[in-house]
């Protein structure tokens, strides 16, 4: 895979806890290293990686949880160019499980984002997608 940059981001409402938000986030993508900023309504959780294998524990959990057909069309979905954006549902992914959701409507407390470009889409799509 040539030259692709991951961005996760999470906003923390003041109704919500900081630790349970990143809870959210190690349950789908695992350790990340991520940095907290001050946003318009509390603050905002982000992670940067330049690095495929942070998506990782994603792809496997798109295995075991088999909406690898569904996880397809969303992502073809959300391609323009050399970026893919897809948005996850934050409380289903406290509980350790995908949901993907529109950017806000259906995540009263705000979706987590994620955006990777990268030069392919598609073999990121497939390698995320996978059998294998």
């Amino acid at each position: 895979m040539d030259k692709i940059t991951i961005l996760i981001e999470a906003q923390v409402n003041p109704t919500e806890s900081e630790e349970k938000v990143r809870k959210a986030l190690e349950n789908l993508f695992g350790n990340l290293k991520t940095n907290v900023e001050s946003a318009y309504r509390g603050v905002e959780i982000l992670s940067e990686s330049k690095n495929l294998d942070a998506l990782t524990k994603f792809q496997n959990l798109l295995r075991r949880e088999c909406i690898r057909a569904a996880a397809r069309t969303v992502f073809f979905g959300g391609t323009r160019d050399k970026t893919l954006t897809f948005c996850l549902n934050k409380q289903v992914a406290y509980a350790g499980h995908i949901s993907f959701a529109n950017e806000d409507s259906e995540s009263p407390l705000g979706p987590i984002k994620v955006r990777i470009q990268c030069d392919n889409p598609r073999e990121v799509i497939n390698w995320l997608t996978s059998g294998a």
